[in-house]
């Protein structure tokens, strides 16, 4: 994971230089560790190196990190997902329609989000990354874990001429990816 996300910040440093800054300084140990008590949470090892690389983005920033999304600092994304845990059995009756065990890292505005999966749901795989979309009943596991999916997006800033990004930063899927899940 360490070599992942320093290639990662080496493309966005050197690629998209005007919105590296956008970036939020790295968490240090102490600040996870107090957010984790907070919250009443015990972070996986591979979620807490990536904040501890950088805190997600500046709110003002609206340019998209990947997949037309914003990275979420890590306190709103342990908020948002207290939040979305609430309304399990009153705003979210369907199951899995919101799951506890989901961390928000990635949304795009619209109440959609990219979330680090710590249960497994769906294919008892610890660490996945699901898509939850808000107002659709689709839940697709994108990637096996948060490392393969960062190294996708390693390979569309190598694979990618920087006049051809786009505004999404898109992440073709790893081999076997998406699962595609429905819930009712």
């Amino acid at each position: 994971m360490t070599n992942t996300i320093l290639e990662l910040d080496r493309h966005i440093s050197s690629l998209r230089p005007e919105y590296y800054p956008d970036l939020n300084r790295a968490l240090t140990d102490e600040e996870i560790a107090s957010l984790e008590f907070k919250y009443s949470i015990t972070l996986p090892a591979d979620l807490k190196q990536l904040y501890k690389w950088k805190n997600g983005q500046k709110e003002l920033s609206f340019d998209s990190f990947v997949n037309n999304s914003k990275f979420i600092p890590l306190e709103q994304a342990l908020d948002t997902a207290r939040n979305n845990t609430g309304m399990i059995g009153s705003d979210f009756d369907i199951k899995n329609w919101w799951n506890e065990q989901w961390i928000p890292i990635f949304h795009n505005g619209g109440g959609d989000y990219i979330c680090y999966d710590t249960g497994g749901v769906f294919t008892g795989e610890k660490g996945q990354l699901i898509e939850f979309w808000h107002a659709d009943n689709d839940r697709n596991v994108i990637a096996p874990n948060l490392q393969q999916f960062l190294s996708g997006l390693n390979d569309y800033y190598t694979a990618t001429p920087e006049d051809a990004f786009d505004e999404y930063f898109a992440v073709t899927a790893s081999h076997g990816y998406p699962k595609k899940f429905k819930v009712k």
